[in-house]
């Protein structure tokens, strides 16, 4: 499952997907409570999220942390550690 969170409101998030033919649900983190549980925010009154992924397995447990998205090839390389694991 690929889930996709912003801190954007859920109506931006929904013109996002629709405008952009986005495969993926946005979950709507506006407080940042999420962004932050999981270090892609310093604080929710930061107002911003960084550009990170996270490979999550079955066990709920994180595998690998991509701190640094390019969205042209990370597909790909998510893809690739998935085969992996």
């Amino acid at each position: 499952m690929v889930l996709g969170v912003s801190n954007d409101a859920p109506s931006k998030n929904k013109r996002f997907k629709e405008k952009y033919d986005f495969p993926f649900d946005l979950l709507s983190d506006e407080k940042l409570s999420c962004s932050v549980a999981y270090g892609a925010a310093a604080s929710s009154s930061a107002g911003k999220a960084a550009r990170i992924s996270y490979l999550i397995g079955p066990d709920g447990k994180v595998r690998k942390v991509y701190a640094t998205v390019k969205a042209g090839g990370h597909p790909e390389e998510v893809l690739s550690d998935l085969a992996e694991n």
